[in-house]
């Protein structure tokens, strides 16, 4: 056979081959698409879904807000929630638009009968609560028919994503499924021809052409081994060369981009999960130590190239405090005023960029990196700040910062909540003028000791001599600088001894663990001591001096510990009988 036939033959089996292989390369590609669009829509029908859920918790919530504390506000965003429930009926048709099946319709409809009847009866609770009658309206939003409707709507929804995820995967799998079959089908090709184009090589073909086709075949077959690292470089060629080129340079980057998905969706997800612990966390977090810890952990898991630190408004105070912070933050001092931060001035996140051309916030330190200060805010009052030290190179910093804000929503709430709670058991607990543990607080303690009987405890119960005479001649602002002088001296005297209390009145009450007689005698003196020599100034006038008694009490060796306060008390009406001014101990008479 001549030469010629030999090349005219090669180049015929060669143009059939790139044929084949560009067919399958296009049908790889297009399976590619189906892929990338099952995903997407997978990924839409998911927060959708995640919108139905989230409508019906603000609603509810605001519902029982509004009846709980009749505050017109939370009446006035339940009825704003009814744009919100349109939007719930556009997200519901949406959901249907885009290929739902007959299971997925009937959990919509499912969902739809659920919000409408939860609806129903969070509008029948206002009309009872604006009726009059709160605890109805009550036991409506708190009861169990409300509860099952609640958690039911929830769980439609829960199902309705479950569903959608399953079809999508579904989707996914089969149109990756195609892809790789057209993708082993053009990879078989291009064997072929890489074959083929050798064996011309080696009979008839010029080294113009042997150098191209060993560098593609070493590509195509690391490709086929799904190695898309490596540089498909474009030769510009109009044969059949540069048309196989192209075609290679077509099937990496779309298999490039299949990689890129799939990471950016694992990424995402192990985002979104790492959150929704977080989240989980926080809401359980009984004290502020407790959430700095759980921020603290959790932060460089979700984001592991950013380094920060969590700050809490000092109650009272325009001072921040850090309370937490993970992966060494070198930037910013670790505690500075509200004014020392521009994202706290405007109330929004501000970015401090040393070489950019915004301002730079003024506690972070010269020739420092970028810094990210997102404010902690609740309910319009600002309760701290998250700062983040950015990487110099960060390019997906603004997809980050969408996380970076919800969360900072959340840990702002979490931080008033606490914040409140706090203040709250401070006053249930604490005396308000004096400032010390109240009655209440009192009670708890000795019923933490009469569970234990057997472990020694002293009482002192003590009253200021001649009270009603300060009130009487110098009214009872003098007396309530009288209550607070005591308690302070009281304080500074007892020390690390006991624990002081304010018992009512203008008597007070310490307990002090592990304390025999002999030893609490020594301290009723050394109360009553420094009470009586310490000078008392009332609107710049020195006043006679403030005395105290002292009755003293113990257990088990005094009596029960049941009766320790009793008996302490009827010790201290013997000193009162007695002159004043001194202690009495009954347990010694």
């Amino acid at each position: 056979m001549r030469l010629s036939t030999i090349t005219n033959l090669a180049y015929a089996v060669t143009l059939i081959l790139t044929t084949v292989s560009a067919t399958t390369f296009i049908l790889s590609a297009r399976s590619a698409s189906q892929e990338r669009a099952a995903i997407e829509d997978h990924l839409i029908l998911d927060d959708l879904a995640e919108e139905i859920a989230i409508i019906a918790d603000e609603r509810t919530e605001e519902a029982r807000l509004y009846v709980m504390r009749g505050d017109e506000r939370h009446l006035a965003r339940f009825y704003v929630e009814e744009d919100q429930e349109n939007h719930l009926e556009t997200a519901l048709d949406k959901l249907a638009k885009r290929g739902a099946s007959l299971q997925e319709e009937a959990l919509f409809a499912t969902i739809r009968k659920d919000a409408d009847a939860l609806d129903s009866k969070e509008r029948d609770a206002i009309g009872q609560y604006r009726s009059g009658r709160q605890a109805d309206a009550q036991q409506i939003l708190f009861g169990d028919d409300h509860y099952q409707l609640h958690t039911g709507l929830l769980k439609s929804v829960a199902d309705l994503r479950e569903t959608v995820s399953a079809r999508t995967q579904a989707a996914v799998d089969e149109a990756k499924s195609r892809s790789d079959f057209y993708g082993s089908i053009a990879k078989v090709m291009l064997a072929l021809t890489a074959l083929m184009f050798l064996a011309v090589l080696y009979f008839v073909l010029s080294r113009r052409v042997a150098a191209p086709l060993i560098r593609m075949s070493n590509i195509v077959m690391r490709l086929a081994r799904q190695d898309y690292s490596i540089d498909v470089p474009d030769e510009g060629r109009r044969d059949e060369i540069g048309e196989m080129n192209q075609a290679i340079r077509i099937f990496r980057s779309n298999g490039l981009e299949r990689e890129r998905l799939d990471a950016e969706h694992r990424k995402n997800q192990r985002i979104k999960d790492l959150i929704l612990q977080m989240m989980h966390r926080i809401q359980a977090c009984q004290n502020q130590a407790e959430l700095s810890d759980v921020v603290s952990r959790f932060m460089p898991q979700i984001f592991p190239a950013i380094a920060g630190r969590l700050l809490v408004l000092k109650e009272n105070s325009s001072l921040l405090q850090s309370s937490g912070q993970w992966s060494d933050p070198a930037f910013s001092a670790p505690d500075f005023l509200i004014d020392d931060c521009w994202a706290l001035r405007r109330g929004r996140p501000h970015v401090s960029n040393p070489d950019g051309d915004d301002v730079v916030c003024h506690h972070l330190k010269e020739n420092s990196g970028t810094g990210l200060c997102i404010p902690l805010t609740a309910l319009g009052e600002t309760v701290g700040l998250l700062y983040l030290e950015i990487p110099m190179r960060n390019d997906t910093l603004e997809t980050e910062r969408l996380y970076l804000e919800l969360l900072a929503e959340n840990i702002g709430l979490a931080v008033a909540n606490l914040q409140l709670r706090q203040r709250l058991v401070s006053m249930a607990r604490q005396d308000a003028l004096t400032g010390l543990a109240n009655r209440r607080s009192l009670d708890e303690a000795l019923n933490r000791h009469v569970e234990k009987p057997e472990e020694p405890i002293a009482c002192l119960m003590l009253d200021i001599d001649h009270f009603k005479r300060f009130n009487d001649r110098f009214g009872h602002d003098a007396g309530d600088a009288v209550m607070q002088y005591v308690a302070q001296v009281l304080s500074e005297a007892l020390g690390g001894a006991g624990d002081l209390f304010r018992f009512g009145g203008e008597e007070f009450t310490v307990l002090m663990p592990g304390v025999d007689i002999e030893a609490a005698k020594e301290i009723a003196e050394k109360l009553r001591r420094a009470v009586e020599k310490a000078p008392f100034n009332y609107r710049g006038r020195l006043l006679d001096p403030v005395t105290i008694s002292v009755g003293i009490a113990t257990a088990p060796a005094g009596g029960t510990v049941s009766s320790v306060l009793e008996r302490a008390d009827a010790a201290l009406l013997s000193a009162k009988q007695g002159g004043r001014n001194k202690w009495v101990s009954l347990d010694t008479l």
